[in-house]
């Protein structure tokens, strides 16, 4: 006995050492860490050294795979704000209603007709994998900064559909294993576990928020006290909901972690700090013991039937829902694209297929030994070959759609600011903007606007709306004073690359000058646009269609291979319908000859077509 437990210890322990390593690999090649734990647990497992197997954790692998689904649920909900709800709420709803049903209903129909299986096996797996989850969709958003909005959709719908997934699951499983049960009787059963998890989740969110904000206790809470106080209500509340209904307990957790994580709980960031280190032992264990129970004899087993279950999901199944769901919003194509081919599933169709598939095979004799088979292979290998395609070539899918915007923070939402977010985004760049106005605000959000209430010259507020990871900072509201406030706190505390102020007073611009504030008077700018309108009005067109079907981009000669080239063999590179109208260097800016040569540092303006200026800034500036 001593042996075993001793074994079983060293189990864990090397376990947890891959998870870290694994973060630290994500990390350094940014790419989601699932993948790397997903490569560590096949190496453990019977494909591997065979350390890990069925039979490693016995007949505690259910409450510890439940324990750990708890918190890694419960962390997801809580990061999930009601300001990032807003940014694409109609996009998020249909995607965790319109966009689940289709995704069941099609999957299942994909593995009924491919693989030949019972319809039970095939709506179970169509449930299973509805979920994307968290644990997929956050670490691929942390390497790869999508607009908010997309990352808005994709979160939303990682976690709500992993309780509809889980539910769904246990309700088919259940019901289907009875005689002659009524359709009717699915639907009541599945709202029925919800409701129980609503209650739960509720019950939690309530007793903690007393406890912590209103209760006479409160003023001796301390960081750690709290933090273990959520954790430990997480936790039970999982435990208690589960108990009263199978699954029930990943909506319990659910719900309380939306509700704790929108009521501004004290010490809420060192909350979230605690619960991410949890989240991630937990997730590495818990993803690392699964994929350790992957066989590669199961995965043929299934053979062409398999790939093409796969090929189906990955290219019809999550496509439609996605575009579907978001119909007329603001989401680019590409981006629509981006979300179709990144979505890969996570540790609740892993969880629930290995306790459904040990259910089936435990009975003497097995109840459904080759339903068990198909229903843990093909959940299994959709999970592996999404993750390591879809989640591990993330950035790489990214890039090539051009879905890695500029993220720009815009201070005030007037007619400026949104003429300029309106530009910004038409280019794909990632704009959010602040507005302290809620009716204004309000109405931008209603146009498919990023938008941020508050006052954007206070820190908390600029920092919730991402400042110190934007490069430009806009303000555009109609005071000088809050203006310039804002153009120093970010260029000062947030170290800003790149601050520009609007000078509605003409007579400010000096003292805005003197300060280093970058700065654009609305007066000299009108009567700049006015002359060129009577001037030159062809040009004066054409430049209020930059960003449209014009373009005018700059860039600075970093590439070594482009020092010591002329203007003529850069031009030469370039595509038709783009070229190089201006060289600057240093304060002196010249019309080039095509026998100029370009020296580092050179700053190159780029003239021509939006398409053909984009694809001559990706030859000239790649992206790193």
């Amino acid at each position: 006995m001593v042996g075993t437990g001793s074994n079983t210890l060293i189990i864990v322990a090397l376990i947890l050492a891959l998870g870290v390593a694994a973060q630290v690999l994500a990390d350094r090649f940014r790419v989601p860490s699932v993948l790397f734990l997903i490569l560590a647990g096949v190496a453990m497992g019977p494909e591997g050294a065979a350390l890990v197997t069925v039979d490693t954790f016995g007949d505690s692998l259910t409450t510890i795979v439940g324990l750990s689904v708890a918190v890694i649920v419960f962390e997801g909900a809580f990061h999930l704000k009601v300001d990032k709800l807003r940014e694409a709420p109609s996009a998020a709803l249909r995607l965790i209603t319109i966009g689940a049903v289709i995704s069941f209903v099609g999957t299942t129909l994909a593995v009924r007709f491919f693989l030949g299986t019972e319809w039970v096996i095939a709506a179970l797996i169509g449930a299973l994998l509805i979920a994307t989850g968290p644990t997929v969709i956050t670490p691929i958003l942390a390497v790869v900064p999508v607009r908010d909005r997309v990352a808005a959709a994709l979160e939303t719908e990682g976690i709500v559909n992993d309780v509809t997934a889980a539910i769904l699951a246990v309700v088919i499983f259940k019901l289907l294993t009875a005689q002659e049960v009524a359709p009717t009787t699915y639907l009541t059963d599945f709202i029925q576990r919800l409701s129980i998890g609503l209650f739960f989740g509720l019950l939690l969110a309530g007793v903690l928020w007393f406890l912590l904000v209103r209760s006479e206790l409160s003023t001796g809470w301390t960081p750690q006290n709290a933090r273990l106080m959520t954790l430990a209500g997480a936790v039970l509340t999982f435990s208690l909901a589960d108990t009263v209904a199978s699954e029930a307990g990943v909506a319990a957790v659910a719900t309380a972690g939306i509700v704790l994580g929108n009521v501004d709980l004290p010490y809420e960031e060192t909350i979230e700090e605690f619960k991410d280190d949890v989240t991630i032992i937990v997730l590495s264990f818990v993803f690392i013991a699964l994929a350790a129970l992957i066989e590669f004899s199961t995965l043929l087993s299934l053979g062409i039937g398999g790939l093409l279950v796969v090929a189906a999901v990955v290219l019809l199944v999550r496509p439609l829902p996605v575009f579907v769901s978001s119909t007329g919003g603001r989401f680019t194509r590409n981006e629509k694209l981006f979300m179709s081919f990144v979505g890969p599933r996570g540790i609740i169709p892993a969880s629930v297929a290995t306790l459904f598939a040990i259910e089936l095979q435990t009975p003497d004799p097995p109840s459904n030994p080759e339903g068990a088979s198909v229903l843990a292979g093909t959940v299994f290998l959709v999970i592996l070959l999404t993750v390591v395609f879809e989640g591990g070539f993330a950035r790489q899918i990214a890039e090539k759609l051009q879905v890695i915007p500029m993220r720009v923070l815009v201070i005030g939402g007037g007619r400026v600011g949104r003429e300029i977010t309106e530009r910004l985004e038409e280019r794909g760049e990632n704009v959010v903007i602040i507005e302290e106005r809620t009716a204004e605000a309000e109405a931008l959000r209603n146009d498919g606007f990023s938008v941020r209430d508050g006052d954007g010259a206070n820190i908390e507020t600029l920092q919730q709306a991402g400042v110190e990871r934007s490069k430009i900072v806009v303000a555009a509201t109609g005071d000088d004073d809050t203006n310039l406030l804002v153009a120093q706190l970010a260029s000062s505390k947030f170290g800003t690359e790149k601050v520009i102020t609007r000078v509605n007073e003409p007579d400010n611009v000096d003292a805005f000058t003197e300060l280093g504030v970058e700065t654009v008077s609305a007066s000299s700018s009108t009567a700049w646009a006015i002359d060129n309108r009577i001037e030159r009005p062809a040009l004066s067109r054409w430049m209020t269609e930059l960003g449209r079907s014009g373009d005018v981009q700059e860039i600075e000669v970093t590439d070594e291979e482009l020092v010591g080239k002329t203007v003529g063999d850069i031009s030469e590179m370039l595509p038709g319908g783009s070229m190089i109208a201006l060289v600057t260097r240093g304060e002196e800016n010249t019309v080039p000859e095509s026998s100029q040569d370009v020296q580092h540092g050179d700053h190159l303006t780029v003239i021509g077509r939006t398409d053909s200026v984009r694809e001559a800034i990706d030859q000239l500036h790649p992206h790193d």
